[in-house]
């Protein structure tokens, strides 16, 4: 039985109806692994035995009639900055190569406890910035649509191996747009949820006040169930939120019958990296809700420029600050790229840094004024395609070519959707950002677009 293209709740069902067992499952991906990995580079550490061990374990408890919910016996893997106790977590860094933690990340943990089946560790661009660059410990990862452009970052090896099939879904953290940016690149659904609703305690930093964890995944539903898992309180997270958590998948298939939806499109529409297909996915996107219900108008916000100036500044004073001991001690073990980046933190005044939060206050109340009004806001992930190894730009710039970062400065859950493909063959997606911790609204449109465009029945290159 071929099972790369079932979902996380199909391949539930096969094992609850005994039509598979999870070491079947386990043994597949790691057959898909062995056979397409060697050339995309998604994994930087394979954990076999770990695997095999999970996936018995699932299968023995299910036989004595435990069910431990939706993700009893799926194999999933961790972006290599989550903690794995006993397992090597490098961060995709020589600085790290020795690290093995003591304990399971919060994340690594929850899914354990689900009965979860760990196959390895992913590629990530160095400290989840430096990258992609072929100057670190383990090669970049590659784009399965097409080998010779980049996946995005930072959470590369996580799309890589969703898109390959080798997996079906990946955790990986967004700080600036490194879990919906890889997703848009590379036709996955990945969601950056609302700031402290999944803990973050065991993943290594990049910037305090933006990071995120998420999942990428090849579907809407898949991330829905996934987050179920994840989302919760965690006290000893001190960004952590004590808000209750929903049932993502009960308005999951509802439709946009009634919803308003508001369109930023000052952010995308003459920005200079933004591409005719990137512009035409949006429009059809917008037309589709429309014809499926849904209100959908333009609204404005403070220039995305503002956003992305108040974000790197945050991001680059943080970073700094996390390393500048490492920095001042090992500066030629981190990579060209990381390097130059962090460096730049040093420049940031303790006045910068402050007008960055005060900016960050007020950007955040507008983006919130506007979802008053409206269920969701729908924009750009993406303005082009992947680019070219040997024609990548700074994703980080207002001028780059990711329109995430607004929502790792104000915090609201944004996920992006595949809607189809560029005239190059490489995909394209729309972002969908919702109230503070409404995920289940942007699983909800999301869903409905992903239905809409067609894209659940787009088969993935590899």
């Amino acid at each position: 039985m071929d099972t790369a293209d079932l979902s996380i709740a199909a391949m539930g069902r096969a094992l609850r109806d005994g039509t598979v067992t999870s070491i079947q499952l386990t043994n597949n991906a790691l057959d898909r692994i062995a056979a397409h990995d060697p050339a995309l580079n998604a994994f930087v550490l394979l954990t076999p035995e770990r695997a095999r061990g999970d996936a018995r374990r699932a299968d023995a408890e299910r036989k004595a009639g435990m069910d431990m919910g939706p993700f009893h016996g799926i194999p999933y893997a961790l972006k290599d900055i989550y903690d794995t106790g006993g397992i090597r977590s490098t961060c995709h860094s020589k600085l790290r190569l020795d690290n093995i933690p003591a304990a399971d990340s919060v994340v690594a943990a929850k899914f354990t406890g689900a009965g979860g089946v760990l196959l390895g560790k992913l590629a990530t661009h160095e400290f989840a910035l430096g990258g992609p660059s072929f100057d670190l410990p383990f090669p970049p990862s590659r784009n399965p649509w097409n080998p010779a452009h980049v996946t995005g970052g930072s959470s590369s090896g996580s799309a890589t191996a969703i898109a390959s099939r080798m997996v079906r879904m990946a955790m990986g953290s967004d700080t600036g747009g490194s879990i919906r940016g890889p997703a848009a690149w590379c036709g996955l659904s990945g969601i950056k949820p609302t700031y402290g609703r999944v803990s973050r305690r065991g993943v290594f930093p990049l910037s305090w006040t933006l990071d995120h964890c998420g999942p990428l995944s090849r579907s809407v539903e898949d991330s829905a169930i996934v987050m179920g898992i994840l989302a919760g309180h965690d006290p000893a997270d001190a960004a952590s939120a004590n808000v209750p958590v929903g049932d993502y998948l009960a308005d999951l298939n509802k439709g946009v019958a009634g919803l308003r939806i508001g369109i930023p499109r000052a952010f995308f529409q003459t920005a200079e990296a933004v591409t005719h297909d990137v512009l035409a996915g949006i429009e059809r996107t917008a037309d589709q809700l429309r014809a499926a219900g849904a209100t959908v108008e333009d609204i404005a916000l403070p220039d995305y420029a503002l956003f992305a100036a108040a974000g790197r500044v945050i991001m680059m004073a943080e970073a700094y600050a996390i390393h500048a001991s490492d920095m001042r001690k090992r500066l030629l073990d981190y990579g060209e790229i990381t390097a130059n980046r962090f460096v730049l933190g040093a420049a940031v005044t303790a006045g910068d840094y402050i007008n960055a939060l005060r900016a960050r206050r007020e950007l955040t109340g507008a983006v919130n004024a506007a979802l008053s009004r409206y269920d969701v806001l729908l924009t750009a992930s993406a303005l082009n395609t992947a680019p070219r190894f040997d024609a990548t730009v700074d994703a980080l710039s207002s001028a780059g070519p990711m329109q995430t970062i607004p929502f790792n400065v104000t915090g609201h859950p944004a996920m992006s959707v595949p809607v189809g493909l560029a005239s190059d063959g490489l995909p394209i997606g729309v972002q969908v950002v919702g109230r503070p911790f409404d995920e289940a609204a942007v699983f909800r449109v999301s869903r409905a677009i992903e239905v809409l465009s067609g894209w659940e029945n787009v088969a993935l290159p590899v």
